[in-house]
């Protein structure tokens, strides 16, 4: 073997590490691909030869052999909330483990797309393509992609009646029925008779498709409308509108909030400056259940998207289409449940 210093001057290749570990050009290829099959001790070795002759493969010229990037565009509105840096976490993490590397995209605040971010992504010519951001729609990305099929996340109750020609895309369908009906029924159980939905950013399917449900569900169980509360997800605006509900509005005493930290801005006002008592002056539900949500302050009744379950969805339409690239379009479905903590009853 040679010496360190005359390794580091050239670039190790394949060849190389075949020849050392006494193993073909293909196993080599396979140690580096999880899903390739080959015996543990012979990926052992070959890893550690690798290791040893500092070689990593050359991704660019496995891509032209492979037509593969193994490299997945994630589009958000946002990477610091609590909810998107979770999921963000995740599915960075579950894409990794399966020789995957991320490329992240951020919508502008009205969550369009930068043209010059789309020929970008073009550029890095991806494997898939995750649209957290649903305002970028399918028609948007196939000016730009190639062979990649986008992932959407949608809410089939607010996209049902939906018009747009769209080209081929796959979706994770999230059902938010049963975890807004587990709430609405614990709060009416509990003794509330008037809500009000405290809202996300008002350009959100994801919120609009909530208030939708909220309303549904409320005419169902024989309870008026929701009063609207204006937010846009974040703590401040939150806190600061329900101030003004139940000083200039009409007194509620349920609030269904569209996400997790909405509902820590309203349970803050309600305590703080109103001198109302969480739950049983007003019960708060929220919605996302993020880390945070079962902190002692908070214990937060809210409705649970499960982060696991739905990475792990998203993962199986990835590796779905890749070995089926000419399916028509593919559906993964997650349910939300309620988590029942301390802020209804």
């Amino acid at each position: 073997m040679s010496d360190p210093a005359t390794r580091s001057r050239s670039r190790a290749t394949a060849d190389m590490v075949a020849r050392t570990a006494n193993v073909s050009r293909v196993a080599v290829s396979r140690a580096f691909n999880p899903h390739a099959s080959i015996k543990p001790e012979k990926r052992d070795l070959i890893l550690k030869v690798a290791q040893e002759l500092n070689y990593t493969p050359d991704m660019a010229a496995r891509s032209m052999v492979t037509g593969r990037s193994h490299l997945v565009g994630i589009i958000v509105p946002d990477v610091s909330g609590p909810w998107e840096s979770q999921e963000l976490d995740a599915m960075t993490t579950a894409l990794q483990a399966e020789g995957f590397a991320t490329l992240l995209f951020r919508t502008r605040d009205d969550l369009s797309m930068d043209e010059t971010l789309l020929t970008y992504m073009k550029g890095f010519n991806p494997d898939s393509v995750i649209a957290y951001a649903e305002n970028v729609r399918p028609t948007t990305l196939a000016r730009v992609l190639d062979r990649a099929v986008p992932i959407y996340v949608g809410y089939p109750d607010e996209e049902a009646g939906e018009a747009e020609p769209a080209p081929l895309f796959d979706r994770l369908d999230v059902l938010q029925r049963e975890g807004v009906e587990q709430a609405v029924a614990l709060m009416q159980g509990y003794g509330a008779r008037r809500f009000a939905f405290l809202a996300g950013k008002s350009n959100s399917l994801a919120t609009q498709s909530r208030e939708r449900m909220v309303v549904k569900v409320l005419a169902e169980r024989s309870l008026p409308p929701p009063i609207r509360i204006q937010g846009d997800y974040t703590y401040d605006t939150a806190y600061r509108e329900t101030l003004n509900q139940f000083r200039l509005g009409e007194p509620v005493d349920a609030i269904f909030a569209a996400n997790d930290v909405g509902a820590f801005g309203a349970i803050d006002a309600l305590r703080t400056e109103l001198g109302l008592r969480v739950p049983r002056d007003v019960k708060v539900v929220g919605f996302d259940d993020i880390h945070q949500s079962h902190w002692k302050s908070y214990n937060l009744t809210t409705v649970k998207l499960d982060l696991a379950e739905r990475t792990e969805a998203l993962l199986r339409l990835i590796l779905r289409r890749l070995k089926n690239p000419t399916s028509p379009s593919l559906t993964e479905t997650v349910s939300t449940r309620l988590v029942v903590r301390g802020t209804v009853g």
